[in-house]
C-alpha cells in the first residue's frame, strides 16, 4: 500500500475494523485514518497510552514484561496489541512504543505490533523499526509505517499458525 485511502480500501475489501494501541505516536495512527472519507467504517477506537500505569491499566501489559524488556520493546508492543483486541470490538489492532526523542543509539526506535483474530483465535507479530528526524517527524513516520504494513501484517499473521496453550 502506498497512500491512506488505500489502507481504509483494503480494511473495507476484507471486512476488519481496526484499533490502535499507541504510545509514541499518541493518537497519529488514528488520526491518520480519520482523515480518509468513508474511515469511520473501519475504525472501532485508539488507546493512546504513554505511562506505564496506562498501559498496564488500559490495555493489560504486564509489569514484568516491562521490567524484564523495558518500554521500547516487541513484547510490550505485542501485549499492547492483544489488549486492545481483547478490549474492544475490533478484529484488528495496531500498537507502538518507542523514542521520538531519545540520546543514543534508541533514538527513533519504534517497536510495532499488528494482532488479529483469526478462527477465533488472536494471532500477533512484531516488529523494530529505526527513523531518523526530530521529534514529530519521527513520529509522523512511524504512524505512517504503521498502517501502509498493514497489508503486510495481515498477510503475514494469516501465514502464522495459532499459539499452542
Amino acid at each position: 500500500m502506498q497512500n491512506l485511502q488505500q489502507v481504509v480500501d483494503f480494511l473495507k475489501h476484507n471486512e476488519l475494523v481496526l484499533a490502535t494501541a499507541e504510545s509514541c505516536t499518541a493518537g497519529l495512527i488514528a488520526s491518520l485514518v480519520a482523515e480518509v472519507p468513508g474511515s469511520g467504517a473501519v475504525m472501532e477506537c485508539g488507546y493512546v497510552v504513554y505511562a506505564i500505569s496506562a498501559k498496564r491499566e488500559m490495555l493489560g501489559v504486564s509489569l514484568q514484561t516491562i521490567d524484564s524488556y523495558g518500554l521500547t520493546s516487541e513484547p510490550v508492543a505485542r501485549e499492547m496489541a492483544l489488549g486492545a483486541l481483547q478490549r474492544c470490538g475490533a478484529g484488528i489492532t495496531l500498537a507502538n512504543t518507542g523514542l521520538a526523542e531519545a540520546q543514543g543509539e534508541m533514538d527513533g526506535v519504534i517497536c510495532f505490533a499488528c494482532a488479529m483474530l483469526l478462527d477465533g483465535q488472536p494471532r500477533v507479530l512484531s516488529e523494530t523499526r529505526k527513523f531518523d528526524g526530530r521529534r514529530n517527524e519521527v513520529r509522523a513516520k512511524a504512524a505512517r509505517h504503521a498502517l501502509l504494513s498493514l497489508e503486510r501484517y495481515v498477510d503475514e499473521l494469516r501465514q502464522t499458525p495459532p499459539r499452542q496453550n
